[in-house]
């Protein structure tokens, strides 16, 4: 009968380490399998958070958009014909908010379309609105044959343009002029304008600061 104990050992593998060399193996498996279930989580994670920052964006600028078409939007001055009351380069914000349950009222400053087509957009001063009647003489303006009061005016004198006079505003047009008169071309040259080409009302400078202020 064979006593166990005289199984000889290998003298190369330390009796201590026999077992662990068993379960290495094992122990290489499990660890290959957790790094890839790590990565499969990291995976989604990083998808999750490209999906949410895009969708973020998407609705910033939706509602940038939003807010440009319906709310307010600046503007760049790109000539003088406001001088002073706005200068050459001015930064301006038009609201659009108060012609949508009203219209222009005479000295409003508006953000309209060019009837020439020469600006993206015009930059005046309501004058008469439909059913008023302008006149313009001895170098000022006449509204129902009333002196029209201008104190954003500084010195400087209103002139009769190609349009004749006296002129009575159509409903749902205006007349607009810039309060730099000698300096400007507006509706004493193209006359009477749609309401509907207005595109928002101005009511402040942002820009450059020392000029920050209301319209």
């Amino acid at each position: 009968m064979t006593d166990t104990n005289d199984i000889p050992v290998n003298p190369e593998i330390p009796a201590s380490l026999a077992g662990e060399t068993a379960e290495a193996p094992g122990a290489v498996d499990v660890e290959l399998q957790e790094s890839l279930e790590l990565e499969e989580e990291r995976r989604p994670s990083f998808l999750r958070w490209l999906g949410e920052t895009l969708l973020l964006v998407l609705v910033a600028f939706a509602l940038a958009q939003g807010i440009k078409t319906f709310v307010v939007q600046p503007y760049i001055i790109p000539t003088g014909s406001m001088i002073p009351t706005i200068e050459i380069g001015d930064r301006v914000i038009a609201e659009k908010v108060s012609y949508r349950f009203g219209e222009p009222e005479p000295g409003d400053i508006v953000v309209l379309d060019d009837p020439a087509g020469q600006h993206p957009q015009l930059i005046k001063r309501v004058v008469a609105i439909g059913g008023q009647t302008i006149d313009i003489h001895d170098g000022n303006v006449y509204i129902d044959d009333v002196l029209f009061d201008e104190p954003y005016l500084t010195g400087v004198s209103t002139e009769v343009g190609s349009v004749m006079m006296p002129l009575t505003i159509p409903n749902d047009e205006i007349f607009v002029m810039g309060d730099n008169r000698p300096n400007s071309g507006d509706a004493r040259f193209f006359g009477s304008l749609p309401v509907s080409t207005v595109k928002g009302r101005a009511v402040a400078t942002y820009w450059p600061l020392d000029r920050l202020g209301g319209l």
